[in-house]
């Protein structure tokens, strides 16, 4: 055994670096000094972009290393001292030439003398086993220019064998991997185990949000059991994952190689490393070898107020639907994230009522919290003279990208207090349900606020008495979609009137799959087969909707198939239309419902002869081997022919996740006596009423009446107003990505992707008694920008790329349908208007002192407009011909 321990010392011994019996990290000679070059330098481009066309920068010097002290009591307890010299900074990119920001420039004029002063001040290591365990340098030094010495510092931390443990560096504290051989040391940084205190955060859903990869490995390599060199690479890139246009990376390398060594200064005498550092000067300071964070100063830039005044123009309501408008948009709330709630109030106070709606906006969207204490002082829910505005803050919080638990405990708050319009009570409580889902999503299920507005909700559904705050807890359950919550909506479904009925059974269509069990379905099939009671076609076909979504049985899907040729005409030829567009489109229950079709009770043509106008189609606005985006459409119409429910969807999907990007929902009922038509079954007594629904980018908004009552109904018939009835309109913040990085070269990087959007949906329903004829109407028109921005810093010379990819579109839906005769006829287009389509790119580099150059790159293209079909005889995908134009680039100084 000891002849086996005293090899294995011998083998280890082998990797030392210079002193004999040396067996764990980096060691250097007594009594030497060491002359060494370090280089680090930066790339910034796209993920695919070539080094030599990136913008970057490189920093060049010479450093001296001495060994200062060595602990008497072990050789492996050191105190070295590292000293930059000689420092001249450059371009990474040889081609600039005479372009080139650094030319004609000494190292104190990029640099600073100030800072160039400091970056050559000497700092001390203090080695234990290989691993730092202080940094000490001077204070009140520029802290950039410290996290440069300590990227420096932290490739003297090293081991010579193999294995994986946590060190502390300027990165962090982070998982390391050894890898030793013969002639080199490889070690690798796990940069997603890094724990450093960073700003940050992201859009938690999967279809908006962004990938991004990390890497660290550094080699040391050895000769004569010396370490002469060591090379280290860090990458950071992402990528956006619904558009891979907005991509980008980070390359940071640093080159650290051994020149000469010759005679230094003795070992300073004593046991205590302290009372050496003060001997050696008395002003070092330990301070973190962590990176520390550090804001450059921005020169000439406006202020709030300034920046507001110069884009106001572009966020007046007739400006909206430009994608201009939405840059402002963004822009603006970069800015507002960094102001005091004294300037937001300001700007508020002083706006005027056609910008404001715009303005609060980008003030809630800002998410800080003197944004949302600045908007809380402006608006006044008491109130009932700004009613847009409040609708506007609640549905910005309800899209907020990273809501927090306060804003969720603001709005329980507000809930609990007065309202000045009932609307707004009601919108307060459907955007609580909201911000529920989203905390739960990012594992904040068991803050207090949530588990609050949870009981708020559930509590509130149980002792409702008015159908009224029925109907409002169920759109907040709708969003919130708690599992706790499945058994209240059942009970709602199978024993609620219509409207609660039919909303409960909505609320259960969104719940995902491992949600709907055996018991739910035995549920659902009582609703659809009316086994307890007679429920409205709505409630039934969403049942059956439900059931087959949700890996249905073989016996549910006989009885379901089985059931048409039995049900009214309109819902007959519905559910035939459902079971085909599931058939055609492949989906999940496909498989179970071809295995039913062979019997030959199932699949006659007695069963799939069945006539009328009632639709469902489901088809690709774009399908691509990881992602695609569907639309599906399906109208179910009453015996008489009027319409009774249309239902337009449009979903995202990348990979397994998926994105509700919009739904809208036309609801009609007992408008039979405006022909003399008979109700169908179970609907005869039903109040004439008219609505629209809808849901945005996964959250159920406010629903908004047409009419509600025969008499309200022949108002607006009489007035033949077809005017559009908004559902939403604003802007909003869709993505939102931000990132702090550490570089262990110590300069600092932040990745910035932002989307935003001016929408418009609006609906509208027209009648004609003389004519005969009813119509719908579906109007989306988007503006949509979406920008990322990779800066690289290092207090005195920046790198940047910005990309932009923006287009202004729309989709309309109209549905006609003459009920004067039966067969009645039916006319439904889909329409995409003609949309351009931009992409601009800008690469820069910028001196502190202002001196800089750039490049830009723009591309356009127009994508033609085109007609989608609705229905299986015409299932062609609608394709899109891109137009495209010249790309333009220009590069030089400004």
């Amino acid at each position: 055994m000891i002849l086996l321990a005293v090899l294995f010392l011998c083998f280890i011994s082998s990797y030392s670096a210079s002193v004999k019996g040396h067996t764990t990290g980096l060691s250097l000679n007594n009594d030497q000094l060491y002359r060494l070059t370090y280089t680090t330098e930066v790339f910034v481009d796209r993920s695919k972009g070539k080094l030599q066309d990136s913008v970057g920068f490189r920093i060049l010097s010479n450093v001296n290393v001495v060994l200062l002290w060595r602990n008497p009591d072990g050789d492996d307890d050191q105190l070295i001292q590292i000293t930059i010299t000689d420092v001249n900074v450059e371009n990474v990119n040889p081609q600039r030439g005479e372009k080139s920001i650094f030319k004609g420039k000494s190292a104190p004029k990029v640099i600073g003398k100030e800072n160039l002063e400091a970056l050559q001040r000497p700092v001390l290591l203090h080695l234990i086993h290989g691993k730092v365990k202080e940094f000490y340098s001077y204070q009140n030094e520029p802290v950039a220019i410290q996290n440069l010495k300590r990227g420096l510092a932290s490739l003297f931390q090293m081991q010579l064998s193999s294995g994986t443990s946590n060190e502390v560096d300027i990165s962090g504290n982070c998982k390391v991997t050894y890898q030793a051989s013969q002639d080199s040391v490889i070690k690798i940084k796990a940069l997603d185990s890094c724990k450093i205190a960073r700003s940050g955060f992201s859009t938690p859903n999967q279809v908006l949000g962004v990938s991004s990869k990390a890497t660290s490995v550094s080699t040391y390599k050895i000769e004569d059991s010396f370490v002469t060199a060591v090379l280290a690479e860090e990458t950071h890139a992402f990528r956006l994952n619904f558009l891979p246009t907005i991509t980008g990376k980070i390359v940071s390398k640093q080159k650290l190689e051994l020149k000469t060594t010759e005679a230094g200064p003795r070992l300073r005498p004593g046991k205590k490393v302290e009372a050496v550092i003060k001997a050696v000067d008395s002003k070092y300071t330990a301070i973190p070898i962590v990176g520390q964070v550090f804001q450059s100063e921005c020169k000439g830039c406006l202020s709030l107020s300034e920046h507001w005044q110069s884009i106001r123009s572009h966020l007046q309501p007739d400006s909206l639907s430009k994608a201009e408008s939405v840059s402002h948009f963004l822009a603006f709330i970069q800015h507002l994230r960094t102001a005091k709630k004294e300037e937001i109030l300001q700007i508020l106070k002083a706006e005027k009522k056609e910008v404001l709606p715009q303005l609060v906006d980008a003030v809630t969207s800002a998410q800080t919290p003197d944004s949302l204490d600045a908007i809380l002082d402006f608006l006044d829910f008491k109130s009932d003279s700004s009613i847009i505005l409040q609708e506007r803050f609640l549905y910005a919080c309800g899209f907020a990208s990273h809501p927090n638990e306060e804003l969720l405990r603001t709005l329980i708050r507000t809930f609990k207090g007065s309202f000045g319009s009932n609307d707004i009570r009601e919108t307060v409580m459907i955007i609580i349900g909201a911000l529920v889902r989203k905390l739960c999503q990012n594992e904040g299920c068991k803050l207090q606020a949530v588990v609050e507005a949870k009981k708020l909700i559930l509590g509130g559904l149980e002792k409702a008495e008015k159908k009224e705050d029925t109907m409002m807890y169920l759109l907040a359950l709708k969003n919130a979609l708690l599992p706790e919550g499945i058994p209240l909506l059942l009970k709602y479904a199978e024993a609620g009137e219509g409207p609660l009925s039919h909303l409960a059974t909505t609320t259960l269509q969104r719940y995902d799959v491992p949600f709907i069990t055996d018991e739910v379905k035995k549920t659902l099939n009582r609703i659809y087969h009316q086994n307890r009671k007679v429920h409205e076609k709505t409630v039934r076909t969403t049942a059956a909707a439900v059931i087959l979504k949700n890996n249905p049985s073989y016996m549910e899907v006989k009885n379901i198939l089985l059931s048409i040729g039995e049900l009214p005409k309109e819902m007959n030829k519905y559910m035939l239309a459902v079971i085909q567009d599931i058939l055609h489109f492949e989906m999940p229950a496909s498989k179970m419902v071809r295995r039913v079709l062979k019997e030959m009770v199932a699949h006659n043509y007695d069963r799939f002869s069945e006539s009328g106008s009632s639709s469902a189609y489901t088809g690709y606005i774009e399908r691509g081997p990881h992602s695609a985006s569907t639309y599906s459409l399906d109208i179910l119409y009453s015996g008489s022919g009027i319409l009774r429910r249309s239902n337009l969807n449009i979903f995202q999907y990348i990979g397994k996740a998926d994105l509700h990007g919009s739904q809208v929902v036309i609801e009609a009922q007992g408008l039979e006596a405006l022909i003399a038509a008979t109700p169908d079954e179970g609907e005869e007594n039903l109040d004439s009423y008219a609505g629209m629904s809808a849901i945005l980018f996964d959250i159920q908004l406010r629903p908004v009446t047409f009419f509600n009552g025969y008499s309200d109904l022949m108002s607006k018939v009489l007035s033949a107003s077809g005017d559009p009835v908004s559902v939403v309109k604003g802007l909003i913040l869709l993505i939102d990505h931000s990132q702090e990085l550490q570089l262990q070269s110590g300069l600092k990087a932040n990745i910035e992707v932002q989307g935003g959007l001016a929408i418009d949906i609006s609906g509208a329903m027209e009648f004609s008694l003389w004519y005969r004829e009813s119509k719908t109407r579906v109007k989306n028109r988007v503006a949509v920008v979406i920008t990322g921005d990779i800066t690289v810093d290092s207090s005195f010379v920046k790198a940047g790329l910005e990309m932009s990819t923006e287009t202004e579109a729309g989709l309309e839906f109209i549905s006609t349908v003459q009920f004067s005769q039966y067969p009645f006829l039916v006319c439904m287009q889909m329409d995409k208007y003609e949309a351009p389509f931009r992409r601009f790119e800008t690469k820069y580099e910028r001196l502190a002192t202002g001196r800089g150059y750039v490049s830009r790159k723009r591309k356009e293209s127009v994508l033609a407009g085109c007609e989608f079909p609705l229905h299986q005889e015409n299932s062609d995908m609608c394709k899109a011909v891109f137009a495209p134009q010249p790309e333009t680039t220009s590069g030089g100084w400004f």
